[in-house]
């Protein structure tokens, strides 16, 4: 099997059923066979929430002050939450947002200073944390933000439906006029990439949805699929992504067409997310394409109503602590079939890879 993956663990909103829903996750007895989990939140409410679920009680936990302090067959616990933060189940409290993203952000530099391998999120309020000071719309425009990426890509996925998002937490107001051939050309780059490289896809097929009903019927309806969105597509096609559409929402969810491509690619959030909660909620799983690192996490919210009860469903957590150790796997194998193919490249040209000379002042001048 190798190495042990790294997780890292961010605790969402402490008042949520983040704790619960990790706490049971981490109580799978597979989890430790497969990963080294870390826990970036407090010990403190960890343990509240564990006295609420007596039959993990017997959990191993061991608190570390860094991740480089990390121990294997442990769920390792990393206290960046300050202990006077109280704890109010089932309440949206500034405590609670502010706990949420003290944690993540801890978590965040871990994963930029290579201490872990991937970053599973838990849930928070996003009106809670946009009062203390967190100024992105979701988790996933902060990651693009803090690691660089050019673009990213809203991706949820269970089994074999994919579906990821042009535009993401917008009005609906403000989704045509945020549309335009390169939005939905990057967005296609960034899915097509991470199809391949995260998900081992050789040639990866994406369907596009249109925008408006019956996909404009042909400017009748609207004008963005002519002017727009297919545009995008022959692009794409020119470029060697196998990209087809646009397609009507209806009709191609009403006839399950979703489960003939490798993945979707809907124009805005419910247009993507309806479908796929309709069918996947217990297994979602939320993955940010088109980072460096991997990101994943459940694909539902802090279900405050839940919260402190022990009815929390932990499988979505457990399929996206799943899901970033396979990806992980696989961005492994493909850097190396990649490696291995440039080796074989370089062969065939003497088994030597090409000096570097530095220009000459002469060079420097013709140039």
């Amino acid at each position: 099997m190798g190495r042990k993956v790294v997780i890292g663990i961010s605790q969402g909103d402490t008042n949520g059923i983040g704790y619960e829903i990790i706490i049971k996750a981490l109580a799978d007895a597979r989890i430790l066979d497969m990963c080294t989990p870390i826990v970036y939140g407090s010990s403190k409410a960890f343990g509240f929430y564990k006295k609420q679920l007596p039959a993990v009680e017997s959990m191993h936990t061991n608190i570390i002050n860094t991740a480089a302090d990390v121990q294997n067959r442990r769920v390792n616990i990393i206290n960046c939450v300050p202990d006077n933060l109280q704890l109010d189940p089932g309440q949206p409290t500034e405590d609670g947002s502010r706990a949420a993203v003290i944690a993540l952000e801890a978590a965040v530099e871990d994963l930029k200073s290579g201490l872990i391998d991937a970053l599973v999120t838990a849930p928070f309020n996003k009106r809670g944390v946009a009062s203390v000071g967190f100024n992105y719309p979701g988790h996933t425009e902060y990651l693009i933000d803090r690691f660089g990426a050019g673009d990213g890509l809203m991706l949820l996925y269970s089994d074999n439906f994919r579906i990821g998002l042009v535009t993401g937490h917008l009005p609906i107001s403000k989704v045509s006029e945020n549309l335009n051939k390169d939005s939905i050309l990057s967005k296609l780059r960034v899915m097509n990439g991470s199809l391949m490289k995260d998900f081992g896809i050789v040639k990866p097929k994406i369907a596009v949805l249109g925008l408006n009903p019956h996909s404009g019927d042909k400017g009748l309806l609207g004008s963005e699929e002519e002017n727009v969105i297919n545009p995008a597509i022959v692009e794409a096609n020119a470029e060697g992504i196998m990209a087809f559409g646009p397609y009507p929402p209806d009709g191609f969810f009403g006839n399950n067409m979703q489960y003939k491509f490798d993945a979707v690619l809907a124009m805005y959030h419910d247009q993507g997310l309806i479908p796929f909660k309709a069918l996947a909620f217990d297994s979602g799983v939320n993955f940010t394409a088109g980072l460096s690192v991997v990101r994943t996490s459940p694909d539902h919210g802090t279900a405050y109503e839940l919260a402190g009860q022990g009815k929390a469903n932990a499988l979505p957590m457990l399929s996206a602590i799943y899901s970033a150790i396979d990806i992980v796997r696989n961005r492994e194998l493909y850097n190396e079939i990649h490696a291995n193919q440039l080796k074989v490249k370089l062969s065939d040209i003497g088994g030597k890879e090409p000096e570097l000379k530095m220009p000459s002042e002469q060079d420097a001048e013709q140039e």
